[in-house]
């Protein structure tokens, strides 16, 4: 059986399910998700977009400006304004990001690395046994082969 997480937004206008685990988990440190979240990092879930299912509502599809200057689409819920994924410009449509913190059970995904900890809040401590890199990270010496997989089907896709 294929696991499924469900999440939505906080006036639950807008519920959606992962149909499965995702390719890979990012507790982000740097300054930029900071202050983009208003807290002392960014939990994202990194999935495939056809493995997010919208089971009510809609989301209205922010342009913002990213670190990286080419931008990221947040989804976010029209009326409470909570958001529930991004797409960034590298992955594009094909990846979602999903934000940890709308899933009903976040604590079902905890983080598999935390990157940018060179601005990591000096408060944070950062767990024993889960990676950690100063900035960013080398994707084919830290994720699963199963994820590397899924990355590979994705860009095949793409062209």
């Amino acid at each position: 059986m294929t696991e499924t997480f469900e999440g939505g937004c906080t006036c639950r206008h807008v519920r959606y399910r992962l149909t499965s685990k995702p390719m890979f988990v990012h507790c982000c440190h740097c300054r930029w998700c900071q202050r983009e979240t208003g807290t002392a990092f960014a939990l994202n879930a990194m999935i495939e977009a056809d493995r997010v299912e919208l089971l009510a509502g809609e989301v209205d599809v922010v342009n913002t400006s990213s670190n990286s200057g080419k931008g990221q689409k947040i989804s976010r819920c029209p009326k409470c304004r909570i958001a529930v994924w991004s797409n960034y410009s590298g992955a594009g449509d094909a990846v979602r990001f999903v934000r940890v913190g709308t899933l009903d059970e976040p604590d079902r995904m905890p983080p598999d690395i935390h990157i940018f900890t060179m601005s990591k809040q000096p408060w944070v401590v950062l767990p024993a046994g889960t990676p950690a890199t100063y900035e960013y990270y080398d994707m084919k010496k830290m994720w699963p082969e199963e994820s590397l997989e899924r990355r590979a089907a994705l860009r095949a896709a793409k062209g």
